[in-house]
């Protein structure tokens, strides 16, 4: 029975044991990433009181309904709170870790940034927040980030890197030369200059590195697009008179996705590390953000709290080297070199 081009890719990834086990490595990291606010939060997932079901991880009450003496938000940290819901039949079901990014433990009595211990597994940073719940929060954001950018990225350069190889001659010389203008522009002094003119943002960032992630993709798109242009096939479909698009579209687009495809990993590493190093310089998101950025400029701050930069740099390297293997499997399966 012939298998079809994508089942042979996939077999042939499969046989690279690294870059396959790294995809569902990450994969599960990733998943497991998603239900941050189940795995570690300061509010109970669930709370019996007083004969009925409350669920702080969704509604926000006040202490007084578990009888507090303030008609403030309910603190589930505070001693006197967590010992109600353990007498006359009452009880609450914590998350995991009992911490979320922001939770502030102000009935510690450990100086910030404390070691790591059973109550913070990963210590807490010079404000007193869960390194372990930043790491977490912080990674998710990350990958949602990089993934963003790179279906943004990815979805100009196939558009303008289709139109500049599939028609050529002035309108790729055209496209081409406004493009080494844009490349040209110096990206990190235009970061510098709007962010002292708007707040730091994700909606920001995202803005201004979509703007210049396509450049690189758009030329191997363009490349691919000028080979397949003249192909059999490609020629074939012009006979019958298909439109422009529909030959683009139908028949060159699924032939000049190779590189697209290998290149996605990739990609997403370099949007990871483009978002840390903005992060770190502090030109990113807003401190209260999770970010593993911000956590390795707390770690070069505090050289004493070695948690804090140590915990950081392992997330960051490990997540970057299953990208990386994740990328080679990709790349060695789409060579069609190797039947």
């Amino acid at each position: 029975m012939s298998l079809s081009p994508g089942r042979r890719a996939w077999r042939r990834f499969k046989q690279n044991r690294r870059g396959y086990i790294s995809l569902w490595v990450f994969t599960v990291l990733f998943a497991v990433s998603l239900f941050a606010e189940v795995l570690s939060n300061d509010k109970p997932l669930i709370v019996h009181y007083g004969g009925r079901n409350y669920y702080p991880i969704l509604f926000d009450y006040n202490e007084t309904v578990f009888g507090g003496d303030f008609d403030t938000p309910t603190d589930y940290l505070d001693p006197y709170i967590r010992h109600r819901f353990v007498i006359d039949g009452n009880w609450a079901v914590y998350a995991p870790n009992p911490y979320s990014y922001n939770t502030l433990n102000n009935f510690t009595a450990t100086p910030n940034p404390a070691a790591p211990s059973k109550a913070n597994l990963l210590g807490t940073d010079d404000r007193g927040r869960d390194v372990f719940a930043r790491l977490l929060y912080g990674f998710r954001l990350s990958v949602l980030f990089a993934l963003v950018l790179t279906v943004v990225g990815t979805l100009i350069g196939i558009l303008l890197g289709a139109i500049q190889g599939f028609f050529g001659g002035r309108t790729d010389l055209v496209l081409q030369r406004l493009s080494e203008i844009w490349g040209g522009l110096p990206e990190l002094y235009l970061l510098i200059i709007l962010s002292s003119f708007f707040n730091p943002s994700l909606g920001l960032l995202l803005v201004l590195l979509s703007l210049f992630g396509w450049m690189g993709l758009a030329d191997y798109v363009r490349a691919e697009f000028l080979k397949n242009r003249q192909a059999e096939y490609a020629l074939a479909a012009r006979a019958l008179g298909l439109s422009n698009p529909r030959i683009m579209w139908r028949h060159l687009l699924p032939n000049s996705l190779t590189p697209v495809v290998a290149f996605l990993p990739f990609r997403v590493s370099g949007a990871i590390l483009a978002l840390t190093s903005l992060d770190f310089l502090g030109l990113g998101v807003p401190a209260s953000t999770p970010s593993l950025g911000e956590l390795l400029s707390q770690g070069k701050d505090n050289l004493d709290a070695w948690w804090i930069a140590l915990s950081t740099f392992l997330v960051l390297t490990v997540t970057l080297l299953l990208l990386i293997f994740i990328g080679e499997g990709l790349r060695a399966a789409l060579d069609t070199r190797k039947g």
